[in-house]
């Protein structure tokens, strides 16, 4: 199997099944558990960390570009995820009741993360088909904001390793692919909710992972121009990733569940990452 045949495989399990797979489950049970899913999140992120802050930042300086070019990159990634997931926000925050002065400037629930929510008030006012289609639309665009980045780690990582398929990559997609579980089930319970068919729902699910693939495949493509483009492709990806952490992820899994334990879910999460990294 070629480089790039294998790039495409292992990101698909992560997306695309590793999304379908939390669809199903929420076909399943079209029900969540906050606890369950904060703990699940801040773990991965935790691990995400380590992968980030001590295997592919670490390789980005390696490069030789230059410490300036990748803290540009770095920057240039965080600014960028941030911007889209702010003009996505700004559009649709005022849509929902329940977003005011008095709601937490961050998502509080899975579903406000990736604007289920959002289609889910559009089915409960049973209105017309293109404002579902515009939903479902600004849905998919928020879950490829946390999805292509996810996938540039895995590309960017793979191209740092000349193409092979090293530990860092691999433990990446399956800790993706576990995140991508209880974004699944966020997904396929409230199109079931308003009355599409479970198969379907699933489908479609499992169709949202499909920006992992081409993330993968953005990070692989750019890191094999060059030092630079490897640098960049590092540094963007990274930047990016630490966004989504910091940003979604951690603040998103400690509103859900009130309490130390995300927060010590993602300090075994960061170990674990060392462990990995470095065994």
């Amino acid at each position: 199997m070629g480089i790039i045949e294998t790039l495409i495989l292992t990101t698909f399990v992560a997306g695309v099944a590793g999304t379908g797979l939390g669809g199903l489950i929420g076909a399943m049970l079209q029900k969540d558990s906050h606890r369950t899913v904060s703990l699940l999140l801040s773990f991965a992120g935790g691990v995400m960390l380590s992968v980030v802050c001590f295997d592919l930042v670490t390789e980005a300086v390696e490069t030789g570009s230059g410490i300036w070019l990748v803290i540009g990159a770095i920057a240039l990634g965080v600014a960028v995820t941030y911007f889209l997931n702010y003009l996505i926000d700004r559009k649709t925050d005022p849509e929902i009741p329940h977003i005011d002065e008095n709601h937490p400037k961050t998502a509080d629930d899975l579903n406000e993360l990736i604007h289920s929510d959002h289609l889910e008030h559009h089915y409960a006012r049973n209105d017309n088909k293109l404002s579902l289609f515009v939903a479902g639309i600004v849905m998919a665009c928020a879950i490829a904001l946390h999805n292509v980045p996810e996938g540039m780690t895995i590309g960017a990582s793979y191209a740092s390793n000349d193409g092979v398929m090293g530990s860092a990559a691999l433990i990446l997609a399956v800790i993706i692919g576990l995140h991508n579980i209880p974004e699944g089930m966020a997904v396929s319970v409230p199109l079931i909710s308003g009355g599409m068919k479970k198969g379907k729902a699933v489908l479609i699910t499992a169709a949202s992972g499909i920006p992992t693939i081409l993330g993968a495949l953005l990070g692989y493509l750019l890191g094999e121009i060059g030092p630079l483009g490897l640098t960049m492709s590092l540094g963007f990806a990274s930047g990016a990733m630490l966004y989504v952490v910091f940003g979604e992820i951690l603040p998103q899994s400690i509103l859900m569940y009130h309490s130390k334990l995300p927060a010590f879910s993602t300090i075994i999460g960061i170990l674990a990452g060392l462990l990995i990294i470095f065994l």
